[in-house]
């Protein structure tokens, strides 16, 4: 049994849509070349500078949670090997029909921005505008695609932060780590949130720099 097939037998992949993202975006596109025969592996593997690619298992249940839609523009946090940011490109885009669709993918390490980015070439994404990779603390959000439909973050952040919160639309949502819980929440209105806990999970810790520092 292939690894896509095993995540939908065990429940973590469940909406036709992302199964279908699941399928056509390739994680051994978004893996170092000495580890891709471990693509199939249910398991993060390491990507360079201390970061990782998701545990797929986790990142179906991330993107269940999210429940990302065509049309949308997401906010990608700690984007790393880019694999997040390809998923949610071929949702939002619906494989490339719909053009409202964008992933703005966030990355603090230069390095992992300019892997990620040619691992999402692969797929015409950053050529069509769907994705667009940024070099920049994530804390802080990115104010300048303000407001987001929904925000992801794929390592362990020490809070929601009011910059996503207040960059997010009302009825949007945040999927982050906080510590070894993933944690949904959901704007009721301005400043009303809906908050969910789904405790058992580990992270590499989101990298936390001024931006500056950043060459």
């Amino acid at each position: 049994m292939n690894l896509i097939d095993s995540l939908i037998l065990e429940g973590w992949l469940k909406s036709p849509r992302i199964i279908k993202a699941f399928e056509k975006i390739k994680r051994v596109d978004f893996l170092p070349k000495e580890i891709r025969d471990l693509a199939e592996l249910n398991e993060a593997l390491p990507i360079g500078f201390g970061q990782t690619i998701s545990q797929p298992l986790v990142v179906a249940f991330m993107l269940e949670k999210l429940d990302p839609q065509s049309g949308e523009k997401i906010l990608d946090i700690g984007a790393g090997s880019g694999w997040t940011s390809a998923l949610l490109a071929e949702i939002v885009s619906d494989g490339g029909k719909n053009k409202k669709g964008k992933v703005i993918a966030i990355e603090i390490v230069p390095e992992l921005v300019n892997f990620g980015k040619e691992n999402v070439k692969k797929y015409n994404f950053i050529e069509k505008g769907i994705v667009e990779f940024i070099c920049a603390d994530g804390t802080k959000g990115y104010e300048k695609e303000a407001p987001f439909d929904k925000i992801l973050v794929s390592a362990s952040a020490k809070r929601c932060y009011e910059s996503w919160k207040n960059q997010l639309k009302i009825g949007g949502k945040i999927v982050t780590p906080i510590g070894s819980s993933i944690w949904l929440f959901i704007k009721k209105t301005k400043s009303e949130f809906e908050e969910f806990e789904y405790p058992g999970f580990v992270f590499v810790p989101l990298i936390e720099r001024d931006v500056n520092e950043i060459s």
